[in-house]
């Protein structure tokens, strides 16, 4: 499944920022109980601020995008720069340096694991906002809490967690979250977290349903399936074995 709408996860991206700096979520819990007072909802413009987008492969550029149509000043990092995208590269120390905001979209590799860690958040400014609609890994969520705590880190949206795999996409309302670092981290008030949702739109679930029926029909029909992975090499267009045929 090679992808299936990155529009979804940029715009989920976008949504928890919006959501976390104009205060939404707490005007929606106090407006339920008839409560209409502004007192502590003051949020601030997205306009003319710096945004640092990690990663800028059909993702990341959908999301600059969005940011641009918000007036806001975008610089990213990516190992592998796009050559004629206008997009402004600078070096992860600078990006780390200038960001308001901060928003993750690259994969996880041995690289990137804790690319967010108290050092990175350490260089930082100053209640700079992050977002991770990526990998949970990317983030040290020991230190992203600790930098909450501290006030480095003004706002943390997340969509993804890294020890997720025993807790999301199950309904555990009854039950006593056995996590303690991520239930301390949704104990706080500038802490938003989705269950790993960023995909999930009506186009993405008709585009992975279209992809898998298309995939296993070439599979039966021909023998061979376009994405086909490598399970040598883990690779489709760089695979060693003369293509098309079945790999192996």
């Amino acid at each position: 499944m090679p992808a299936y709408s990155p529009y979804a996860i940029a715009e989920h991206a976008m949504a928890l920022l919006l959501t976390s700096v104009r205060r939404i979520h707490k005007a929606y819990n106090r407006t339920r109980e008839f409560n209409f007072s502004l007192n502590g909802l003051a949020g601030f413009d997205l306009h003319g601020k710096t945004v640092g987008v990690v990663g800028t492969g059909r993702i990341g550029q959908i999301f600059i995008n969005i940011c641009r149509g918000f007036g806001m000043r975008v610089l990213a990092y990516d190992r592998f720069p796009k050559d004629g995208a206008g997009i402004d590269y600078v070096s992860k120390e600078e990006l780390f340096a200038q960001s308001d905001i901060l928003s993750l979209h690259c994969p996880l590799t041995d690289e990137t694991y804790h690319m967010i860690d108290k050092a990175a958040i350490d260089s930082m400014k100053t209640g700079v906002v992050i977002l991770n609609t990526s990998r949970g890994a990317l983030i040290d969520a020991q230190a992203l809490l600790d930098g909450i705590k501290a006030r480095k880190v003004g706002a943390a949206c997340l969509d993804v967690y890294e020890e997720e795999g025993d807790i999301f996409f199950e309904d555990r309302s009854g039950h006593i979250l056995s996590d303690d670092l991520l239930a301390r981290l949704m104990t706080m008030p500038n802490v938003i977290v989705t269950s790993h949702q960023a995909f999930l739109t009506a186009e993405a679930l008709h585009n992975i349903a279209e992809t898998t029926v298309e995939n296993l029909r070439s599979f039966f029909d021909t023998g061979m399936c376009e994405n086909e992975l490598c399970y040598r090499c883990g690779k489709v267009e760089q695979c060693k074995k003369n293509r098309p045929g079945r790999c192996f």
